[in-house]
């Protein structure tokens, strides 16, 4: 059974459909009209191995905040129709990738306990318009709606570009390792018997 999802959201500051699929090769078709974002995005779904087609319009000459928060929303929402039940998914993941001089971890469990832990390094001072503040406001809203305790520790690095790169390839291998199936047909691993 493939595992995907389509999702669509308007309202008067964004537009974005997303059709994501889980068992996919990393092929990445990506418009946000913010070019660093879709750069964030598509070395996520290289790493991760997902297929994403993303088109996504917001009021830009007002603020990237908008269009960055609602694409975590919606690719979120579309991660939790994609994994159903989450029956026999392996729930954890988690990866560590440098980038040059920067090192980012980053663990997820599926556990449908939205959480987000954020540790980047404060001592970088941002180049573009897309910063690691911006980048953590889509990483809250994807955990929201995909029901993701999503731990991220940057731990060093000089480049702002290098840190949340390492962070989106890192979040993408990680996602992979937890969406995985098993070879158990089961229910997801919880002591509760269910997630």
């Amino acid at each position: 059974m493939v595992r995907d999802a389509g999702v669509s959201r308007q309202t008067r500051e964004t537009k974005i459909e997303i059709h994501l699929n889980l068992d996919g090769s990393g092929r990445a078709d990506i418009s946000s009209g913010i070019p660093f974002f879709d750069h964030m995005l598509t070395a996520f779904c290289v790493h991760g191995r997902f297929d994403l087609k993303l088109m996504a319009t917001g009021d830009l000459d007002v603020d990237l905040h908008h269009t960055v928060e609602d694409v975590g929303l919606v690719l979120g929402q579309a991660l939790s129709d994609a994994l159903g039940d989450k029956t026999g998914i392996q729930r954890f993941g988690d990866s560590c990738v440098p980038m040059d001089e920067a090192l980012s971890r980053v663990t997820i469990d599926l556990s449908n306990r939205p959480y987000l832990v954020y540790h980047f390094p404060d001592n970088l001072k941002s180049g573009t318009a897309f910063d690691a503040h911006l980048a953590k406001e889509f990483f809250q809203s994807f955990c929201v709606k995909g029901g993701l305790n999503l731990h991220i520790n940057a731990d060093y690095g000089v480049n702002e570009h290098h840190v949340l790169e390492s962070i989106f390839k890192a979040m993408g291998r990680a996602l992979h390792q937890a969406t995985w199936k098993t070879d158990s047909a089961g229910r997801p691993l919880s002591s509760k018997g269910m997630l």
